[in-house]
Protein backbone atom coordinates (compact mmCIF):
# COMPACT_ATOMS: atom_id res chain seq x y z
CA UNK A 1 0.00 0.00 0.00
CA UNK A 2 1.56 3.34 -1.01
CA UNK A 3 1.43 6.63 0.91
CA UNK A 4 -1.49 7.93 -1.13
CA UNK A 5 -3.62 4.86 -0.37
CA UNK A 6 -2.77 5.10 3.32
CA UNK A 7 -3.78 8.76 3.34
CA UNK A 8 -7.11 7.95 1.69
CA UNK A 9 -7.78 5.13 4.17
CA UNK A 10 -7.04 7.39 7.14
CA UNK A 11 -9.25 10.14 5.71
CA UNK A 12 -12.11 7.69 5.22
CA UNK A 13 -11.59 6.30 8.73
CA UNK A 14 -11.85 9.83 10.12
CA UNK A 15 -15.15 10.28 8.26
CA UNK A 16 -16.39 7.14 10.04
CA UNK A 17 -15.76 8.83 13.38
CA UNK A 18 -12.58 7.02 14.42
CA UNK A 19 -10.83 9.10 17.03
CA UNK A 20 -7.45 7.41 16.73
CA UNK A 21 -5.36 4.30 16.83
CA UNK A 22 -3.07 3.32 19.69
CA UNK A 23 -0.05 1.14 19.05
CA UNK A 24 1.42 1.68 22.49
CA UNK A 25 3.18 -1.51 23.62
CA UNK A 26 1.35 -1.18 26.93
CA UNK A 27 -1.79 -2.36 25.15
CA UNK A 28 0.01 -5.66 24.50
CA UNK A 29 0.57 -6.24 28.21
CA UNK A 30 -2.73 -5.45 29.86
CA UNK A 31 -3.25 -7.49 33.02
CA UNK A 32 -5.00 -10.85 32.91
CA UNK A 33 -8.50 -11.04 34.31
CA UNK A 34 -9.57 -13.82 36.58
CA UNK A 35 -13.17 -14.88 36.45
CA UNK A 36 -15.48 -16.17 39.15
CA UNK A 37 -17.12 -19.54 39.41
CA UNK A 38 -14.08 -21.53 38.37
CA UNK A 39 -13.73 -19.85 34.99
CA UNK A 40 -10.10 -19.94 33.92
CA UNK A 41 -8.19 -16.85 32.90
CA UNK A 42 -6.59 -16.67 29.47
CA UNK A 43 -3.67 -14.42 28.53
CA UNK A 44 -4.84 -11.04 27.30
CA UNK A 45 -2.72 -9.67 24.51
CA UNK A 46 -3.36 -6.31 22.97
CA UNK A 47 -3.66 -4.70 19.59
CA UNK A 48 -4.46 -1.33 18.08
CA UNK A 49 -7.48 0.24 19.76
CA UNK A 50 -10.05 2.11 17.69
CA UNK A 51 -13.03 4.22 18.61
CA UNK A 52 -15.78 4.54 16.00
CA UNK A 53 -19.41 5.56 15.83
CA UNK A 54 -20.67 1.95 15.56
CA UNK A 55 -19.26 -1.60 15.56
CA UNK A 56 -19.99 -1.90 11.83
CA UNK A 57 -18.03 1.28 11.12
CA UNK A 58 -15.16 0.14 13.33
CA UNK A 59 -14.97 -3.23 11.59
CA UNK A 60 -14.94 -1.50 8.22
CA UNK A 61 -12.08 0.71 9.40
CA UNK A 62 -10.08 -2.35 10.49
CA UNK A 63 -10.72 -3.96 7.11
CA UNK A 64 -9.52 -0.80 5.39
CA UNK A 65 -6.43 -0.74 7.60
CA UNK A 66 -5.56 -4.28 6.50
CA UNK A 67 -6.20 -3.34 2.88
CA UNK A 68 -7.18 -5.59 -0.04
CA UNK A 69 -3.55 -6.31 -0.97
CA UNK A 70 -1.97 -6.77 2.46
CA UNK A 71 1.73 -7.66 2.24
CA UNK A 72 2.63 -7.58 5.93
CA UNK A 73 3.60 -11.28 5.99
CA UNK A 74 4.92 -13.71 3.40
CA UNK A 75 1.52 -15.26 2.62
CA UNK A 76 0.78 -12.54 0.07
CA UNK A 77 3.57 -14.01 -2.06
CA UNK A 78 2.64 -17.66 -1.53
CA UNK A 79 -0.47 -17.92 -3.68
CA UNK A 80 -3.28 -16.41 -1.62
CA UNK A 81 -5.97 -14.77 -3.75
CA UNK A 82 -7.49 -12.34 -1.29
CA UNK A 83 -7.77 -11.26 2.31
CA UNK A 84 -10.63 -13.03 4.14
CA UNK A 85 -11.61 -10.55 6.83
CA UNK A 86 -14.67 -11.87 8.65
CA UNK A 87 -18.42 -11.97 8.29
CA UNK A 88 -21.56 -11.68 10.37
CA UNK A 89 -23.32 -9.51 12.91
CA UNK A 90 -21.13 -6.64 14.24
CA UNK A 91 -23.19 -6.75 17.46
CA UNK A 92 -23.04 -10.54 17.83
CA UNK A 93 -23.12 -12.13 21.26
CA UNK A 94 -21.43 -15.23 19.83
CA UNK A 95 -18.21 -15.24 17.82
CA UNK A 96 -16.46 -18.19 16.16
CA UNK A 97 -12.71 -18.12 15.50
CA UNK A 98 -11.01 -20.60 13.18
CA UNK A 99 -7.38 -20.83 12.18
CA UNK A 100 -7.15 -19.66 8.54
CA UNK A 101 -9.08 -19.54 5.27
CA UNK A 102 -9.16 -22.62 3.05
CA UNK A 103 -9.44 -22.91 -0.72
CA UNK A 104 -13.17 -22.07 -0.91
CA UNK A 105 -12.75 -19.14 1.45
CA UNK A 106 -9.80 -17.84 -0.55
CA UNK A 107 -11.96 -17.82 -3.68
CA UNK A 108 -15.10 -16.31 -2.14
CA UNK A 109 -13.51 -14.00 0.43
CA UNK A 110 -15.80 -15.29 3.22
CA UNK A 111 -14.74 -17.53 6.13
CA UNK A 112 -16.21 -21.02 6.52
CA UNK A 113 -18.04 -21.47 3.23
CA UNK A 114 -16.78 -24.95 2.25
CA UNK A 115 -17.91 -28.31 3.63
CA UNK A 116 -16.63 -27.42 7.09
CA UNK A 117 -18.50 -24.12 6.86
CA UNK A 118 -21.73 -25.89 5.97
CA UNK A 119 -21.33 -28.06 9.05
CA UNK A 120 -20.62 -24.98 11.16
CA UNK A 121 -23.89 -23.47 9.93
CA UNK A 122 -25.72 -26.61 11.12
CA UNK A 123 -23.97 -26.37 14.50
CA UNK A 124 -25.09 -22.75 14.84
CA UNK A 125 -28.65 -23.65 13.91
CA UNK A 126 -28.61 -26.47 16.48
CA UNK A 127 -28.57 -23.86 19.26
CA UNK A 128 -31.42 -21.92 17.66
CA UNK A 129 -29.32 -19.22 16.01
CA UNK A 130 -28.74 -18.32 12.38
CA UNK A 131 -25.39 -17.80 10.73
CA UNK A 132 -26.19 -14.11 10.29
CA UNK A 133 -26.71 -13.79 14.08
CA UNK A 134 -23.07 -14.60 14.87
CA UNK A 135 -19.68 -13.32 13.76
CA UNK A 136 -17.10 -15.61 12.13
CA UNK A 137 -13.40 -14.88 11.66
CA UNK A 138 -10.00 -16.56 11.61
CA UNK A 139 -6.74 -16.06 13.45
CA UNK A 140 -5.06 -15.16 10.16
CA UNK A 141 -6.77 -13.61 7.16
CA UNK A 142 -4.94 -15.26 4.24
CA UNK A 143 -4.83 -18.87 3.10
CA UNK A 144 -1.54 -20.67 3.80
CA UNK A 145 -0.30 -22.78 0.85
CA UNK A 146 -1.83 -26.28 0.73
CA UNK A 147 -3.82 -25.34 3.85
CA UNK A 148 -0.78 -25.87 6.07
CA UNK A 149 -0.91 -24.59 9.64
CA UNK A 150 -0.11 -20.89 9.97
CA UNK A 151 3.47 -20.21 11.03
CA UNK A 152 4.25 -18.16 14.11
CA UNK A 153 5.47 -15.09 12.24
CA UNK A 154 2.22 -15.07 10.25
CA UNK A 155 0.18 -15.30 13.43
CA UNK A 156 2.19 -12.57 15.14
CA UNK A 157 1.61 -10.28 12.16
CA UNK A 158 -2.11 -10.90 11.73
CA UNK A 159 -3.54 -11.60 15.17
CA UNK A 160 -3.71 -7.92 16.27
CA UNK A 161 -6.47 -7.48 13.70
CA UNK A 162 -8.40 -10.38 15.25
CA UNK A 163 -7.97 -8.77 18.67
CA UNK A 164 -9.42 -5.55 17.24
CA UNK A 165 -12.39 -7.47 15.83
CA UNK A 166 -13.05 -9.07 19.21
CA UNK A 167 -12.76 -5.76 21.05
CA UNK A 168 -15.16 -4.07 18.62
CA UNK A 169 -17.78 -6.82 18.63
CA UNK A 170 -17.54 -7.48 22.38
CA UNK A 171 -19.11 -10.94 22.18
CA UNK A 172 -20.43 -12.67 25.26
CA UNK A 173 -18.96 -16.00 24.09
CA UNK A 174 -16.11 -16.88 21.75
CA UNK A 175 -15.82 -20.41 20.36
CA UNK A 176 -12.29 -21.34 19.31
CA UNK A 177 -12.56 -23.92 16.55
CA UNK A 178 -9.83 -26.50 16.63
CA UNK A 179 -6.41 -27.00 18.15
CA UNK A 180 -4.63 -24.22 16.31
CA UNK A 181 -7.17 -21.47 17.03
CA UNK A 182 -7.40 -22.46 20.71
CA UNK A 183 -3.62 -22.60 21.10
CA UNK A 184 -3.13 -19.27 19.35
CA UNK A 185 -5.72 -17.48 21.48
CA UNK A 186 -4.88 -19.13 24.80
CA UNK A 187 -1.09 -19.18 24.35
CA UNK A 188 -0.87 -22.86 25.20
CA UNK A 189 0.47 -26.05 23.68
CA UNK A 190 -2.27 -28.23 25.14
CA UNK A 191 -4.25 -30.29 22.60
CA UNK A 192 -7.86 -29.48 21.90
CA UNK A 193 -8.89 -32.75 23.56
CA UNK A 194 -7.67 -31.31 26.89
CA UNK A 195 -8.88 -27.77 26.31
CA UNK A 196 -12.47 -28.48 25.28
CA UNK A 197 -15.07 -28.69 28.01
CA UNK A 198 -13.43 -25.79 29.84
CA UNK A 199 -14.37 -22.10 29.96
CA UNK A 200 -11.75 -19.34 29.86
CA UNK A 201 -12.00 -15.61 30.48
CA UNK A 202 -10.80 -13.88 27.32
CA UNK A 203 -10.91 -10.17 26.49
CA UNK A 204 -14.16 -9.71 28.37
CA UNK A 205 -15.80 -12.82 26.90
CA UNK A 206 -16.12 -16.47 27.86
CA UNK A 207 -13.97 -18.56 25.52
CA UNK A 208 -14.90 -22.18 24.81
CA UNK A 209 -12.54 -24.34 22.73
CA UNK A 210 -14.08 -27.15 20.68
CA UNK A 211 -13.27 -29.38 17.72
CA UNK A 212 -13.00 -27.81 14.27
CA UNK A 213 -15.85 -28.72 11.86
CA UNK A 214 -13.27 -30.11 9.42
CA UNK A 215 -12.17 -32.54 12.14
CA UNK A 216 -15.78 -33.59 12.63
CA UNK A 217 -16.06 -34.40 8.92
CA UNK A 218 -13.22 -36.88 9.41
CA UNK A 219 -14.30 -38.01 12.88
CA UNK A 220 -18.09 -37.84 13.11
CA UNK A 221 -18.06 -39.67 16.45
CA UNK A 222 -16.76 -36.45 18.05
CA UNK A 223 -19.96 -34.60 17.23
CA UNK A 224 -21.29 -35.59 20.65
CA UNK A 225 -18.52 -33.66 22.42
CA UNK A 226 -19.15 -30.63 20.23
CA UNK A 227 -22.85 -30.79 21.04
CA UNK A 228 -21.98 -30.74 24.74
CA UNK A 229 -19.76 -27.71 24.15
CA UNK A 230 -22.50 -25.94 22.23
CA UNK A 231 -25.03 -26.60 24.97
CA UNK A 232 -22.58 -24.84 27.29
CA UNK A 233 -22.38 -21.97 24.81
CA UNK A 234 -26.17 -21.71 24.75
CA UNK A 235 -26.39 -21.67 28.54
CA UNK A 236 -23.81 -18.87 28.78
CA UNK A 237 -25.68 -16.83 26.16
CA UNK A 238 -28.91 -17.20 28.10
CA UNK A 239 -27.49 -15.85 31.36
Amino acid sequence: MDRGQITEHLRFAAELGIAGISRDRAWRARPDSSGPNGVESAPRTGGPVMVASSPADALLAIKLEIGPDCSRCKLHALGRRQVVFGVGNPDASLMFVGEAPGADEDIQGVPFVGRAGQLLTKIIEAIDLRREDVYIANVIKCRPPQNRNPEQDEVDTCEPFLFQQIDVIKPTVIVALGTFAARALLRTLEPISRLRGRVFEYRGAKLIPTFHPAYLLRNPSSKREVWEDMKLVRSLLQK
